[in-house]
């Protein structure tokens, strides 16, 4: 297991971020988006650094998948501050920009020096992690997902030392967020539940986790991704349909940082291989895309996780482990994801070169607990196109 040195949840919990932040340092960089910057919750968290000594200095220039350029020139921005901690408060992409800035600052370079696994030297900056939307996980991952003008799909920096030292998760600021980012975060955070239970177990070795960021499933991530399975079943379409319901508000973050802690160890697989290069040419939301994809894998993996699924079953409230495939598309479909491909945008003439960018994220498709060779992957993701799962062998 991976996890924050320190985990605070639930309601009203942004308020003990003077006081956390105050134990790890006296300047902190706060990282968010032009949006949030604005925000009267993000205001008051600054006065509670302010009121406990701190120096603070904002960097607002978050944008969405955080270009590896923007990172790069905010840490550029930054370094006359010299702080000596990273507060990110905001969704997945000021989480991400807040721990690539936290490594850029130790250890200078650019993104690109450390894009791939194990590849961060220790240590970097304290971070912060405050999540303003359910579904990423990034505030207990050891991973910073970006993008890059100078390749087509998404990449990512992974590393232990990206953890963030301090996840404070506060339902109450995920009051505001829309119907469809809700649905959209909660169902990201549901695949990330899904791959983990469903990600290959590798053979005990001591050095495993010395080697690998994602090591594959084992008993203590199982525990976390079932815990979160059952939260979002019952609350994420709850949550999209009244936002006010704060009970179920809380149940989707939790769900989400539960998702994360399983993923974060156990790794994601197949679905989120093929969303990279379909988020590419589509430029739709992560989530929606993985989602989306997310029965079709599981048609796919079927014969390689019969007890996995009878354990989704049970975690879902269903009689049958030949229930959980469709009752989880129409649950996603009940919250607005698209059921297949084609309703996604993409186009139909793509298919091959979505299938040969899929088999070459190793590191995903190895995690699967069914292999896929290219022409399997053709299928499959021709498969979801057309939105027909009987057509998966």
């Amino acid at each position: 297991m991976r996890a924050p040195r320190e985990v605070l949840f639930g309601a009203g919990q942004r308020h003990a971020l003077g006081r956390v932040a105050a134990r790890l340092g006296q300047r902190a960089l706060v990282v968010t988006d032009e949006r949030l910057a604005a925000d009267g919750d993000f205001r008051m968290m600054l006065a509670a650094l302010e009121a406990e000594g701190l120096a603070v200095q904002i960097e607002a220039g978050t944008l969405p998948d955080v270009p590896a350029a923007s990172a790069e020139a905010a840490a550029g921005r930054a370094r006359g501050f010299a702080p000596d901690l990273v507060i990110g408060i905001g969704g997945g992409s000021c989480l991400d920009m807040a721990k690539c800035l936290a490594l850029l600052l130790t250890h200078g370079g650019r993104p690109q020096d450390y894009y791939g696994e194990l590849k961060v030297p220790p240590p970097v900056l304290p971070i912060i992690a405050v999540p303003t939307t359910a579904g990423t996980g990034s505030e207990v991952t050891p991973v910073a997902v970006l993008s890059d003008d100078e390749r087509v799909l998404k990449v990512g920096i992974s590393s232990p030392f990206l953890i963030p030292t301090a996840a404070i998760c506060d339902p109450d600021l995920t009051a505001t967020c829309p119907a469809m980012l809700t649905a959209i975060a909660g169902a990201d955070a549901m695949t990330h539940a899904i791959e983990a239970l469903t990600a290959i177990r590798r053979a005990p070795d001591p050095l495993l986790a010395q080697n690998r960021v994602f090591v594959g499933k084992n008993t203590v991530s199982d525990r976390f991704a079932l815990e979160a399975i059952e939260l979002l079943w019952h609350a994420l379409p709850r949550a999209v349909e009244d936002g006010e319901d704060v009970d179920a508000r809380e149940a989707v973050m939790l769900g989400a940082l539960k998702a994360g802690l399983a993923f974060g160890v156990a790794g994601t697989a197949a679905a989120h291989a093929i969303q990279y290069p379909i988020g590419a040419l589509t430029h739709t939301a992560h989530g929606l895309g993985v989602a989306c994809l997310m029965p079709y894998v599981l048609a796919w993996n079927r014969p390689a996780i019969g007890p996995e699924l009878a354990a989704i079953a049970a975690a879902a409230g269903l009689d049958e482990a030949s229930e959980v495939i469709p009752a989880l598309s129409a649950m996603f479909a009940r919250i607005g994801i698209p059921r297949s491909l084609g309703a996604l945008g993409l186009d139909e003439g793509r298919l091959d070169w979505v299938a040969e960018q899929s088999c070459g994220i190793a590191r995903l498709i190895q995690n699967n607990p069914r292999p896929i060779s290219l022409d399997e992957m053709r299928q499959l993701v021709g498969t979801a196109f057309h939105g027909d799962r009987s057509l998966v062998h």
